[in-house]
């Protein structure tokens, strides 16, 4: 086969150090756009995003030239910056150190579109840390609970 093709959907999330509460409502929007363009130019276009003040999560079709990994240094390193610019409140925002990616079937979008949709009442009822431990638990993945947090 010529032509090099992939259909790949990532589920990523990602909190702020110590999951502080930096993401003001103010700037949430702006900041998903932000991160919106930097995954255009890594031709790997976001599907959606949402979040609350202590965490993002974003689905996104993966692109055939970048790693997970080189993508989300991208995210946070752009972002990073992009938020000490938003104000003093924001001049010593930094995200958390690792992130969760978790794959996404077709057939699932829709359902992680409605859950990216509704994180803020999600998040009434339900902790980042006890909604990241379901997403290990779900996904089978073994985890040592010292370093999944910093």
């Amino acid at each position: 086969m010529p032509q090099s093709l992939s259909a790949i959907y990532v589920h990523l999330i990602f909190s702020t150090k110590n999951r502080e509460r930096l993401i003001h409502p103010e700037i949430e929007e702006d900041l998903r756009k932000y991160l919106a363009g930097i995954l255009r130019k890594l031709d790997s276009p976001m599907i959606c995003s949402g979040g609350v003040e202590d965490h993002i999560h974003i689905l996104f079709r993966l692109g055939r030239r970048q790693s997970i990994s080189e993508i989300v240094e991208e995210l946070k390193t752009g972002s990073s910056k992009w938020m000490k610019e938003q104000g003093p409140e924001c001049a010593k925002f930094y995200w958390q150190n690792g992130y969760g990616a978790f794959s996404v079937s077709q057939s699932g979008i829709e359902e992680v579109k409605k859950h990216i949709a509704n994180q803020r009442k999600h998040h009434r009822r339900r902790t980042l840390q006890e909604e990241f431990r379901a997403f290990l638990k779900k996904y089978e993945i073994e985890f040592d609970e010292r370093y999944v947090w910093d």
